[in-house]
């Protein structure tokens, strides 16, 4: 008999799958038809005409091509020459959007206090856009921290901080919304294509590149193998699985290559993943290193 107790403990008190669940922003916390990712992509084209002076014919074409390019339109912008203030861009692109569209969501923010994990938000936005759309969710304190656009591509006393190889380089951060003298023809590219032309790089880390999730695991001490990423980016997905990464696909109903779960809403959560319905462990208030338990930049240096 006391043999068997001890097995029932050590099976009750067996470790999880998961250290810790890690979740996108934009349109997997919140669902696409709250009109924000319009939006956000009507602002962009405003300000690459307003403040670039870029023609207004091509910034269909344009914000195509940069983000299926570079990952967002911003990485695309910078990678073929523009320079500009990224507090300006991000003031400009998401200081104008519904965010009454928003509304708090006690489904949600019960659904993630239920769950006794590590939570975190790893996004591309930016911090003012990420704690705002937090807050108006109601979900503002359902998270440990936040890895965000700054967080990976860190700006100190005017100057961009880039680490490569172990080393830092630094850049001036652009500070005008003036586009520069060479600005690399990206639609000329993809319309004529050049064998002996490659696409420049861009200074700017961010989903889906590998590189970009790499680092967000490093800064926030995470082993990818116990961690379980939510997206509603397929590629993002993809590229997170390439990292070791547990995949969920959010807002699709069937799994795409690189997700192990998929589901239609956020709200899904526990029916989608089992080992979360399964677990059996008592929550409790644990102090993570590095994190803090606030939906604040989670800018913590490993």
């Amino acid at each position: 008999m006391e043999m068997e107790n001890e097995k029932s403990i050590t099976q009750q008190t067996q470790r999880p799958k998961y250290d810790c669940l890690l979740f996108d922003l934009d349109d997997t916390l919140y669902p696409l038809n709250s009109g924000l990712a319009n939006a956000v992509h009507q602002n962009i084209k405003d300000y690459m005409v307003e403040k670039l002076g870029i023609e207004p014919s091509k910034t269909d074409e344009m914000t195509n091509l940069l983000y299926s390019n570079y990952g967002t339109t911003l990485s695309g912008l910078r990678a073929i020459g523009y320079e500009f203030d990224y507090g300006e861009y991000y003031s400009f692109v998401h200081g104008r959007l519904p965010y009454e569209n928003l509304k708090p969501d006690p489904v949600l923010r019960n659904l993630l206090l239920s769950l006794p994990y590590k939570k975190l938000i790893f996004t591309n936005s930016d911090k003012v856009h990420t704690i705002k759309a937090l807050r108006k969710l109601g979900l503002e304190d359902c998270f440990e921290g936040i890895t965000c656009f700054e967080t990976l591509n860190p700006i100190h006393n005017g100057t961009e901080i880039t680490e490569v190889a172990g080393s830092k380089a630094t850049n001036p951060t652009p500070k005008t919304g003036l586009k520069c003298s060479e600005i690399f023809d990206i639609i000329e590219h993809f319309a004529q294509p050049d064998p002996t032309t490659v696409l420049p790089s861009s200074p700017v880390i961010c989903k889906p590149s590998e590189h970009a999730i790499e680092l967000a695991l490093k800064i926030a001490n995470l082993n990818p193998k116990r961690t379980l990423f939510f997206e509603d980016s397929v590629r993002n997905i993809e590229a997170g699985k390439r990292v070791g990464l547990h995949t969920v696909l959010v807002g699709k109903s069937h799994r795409v290559k690189g997700a192990d779960y998929a589901m239609e809403s956020i709200h899904n959560l526990k029916e989608a993943v089992p080992e979360l319905r399964e677990t059996e462990i008592k929550a409790q208030v644990i102090a993570y290193p590095g994190t803090e338990k606030l939906a604040m930049e989670t800018s913590v240096v490993a």
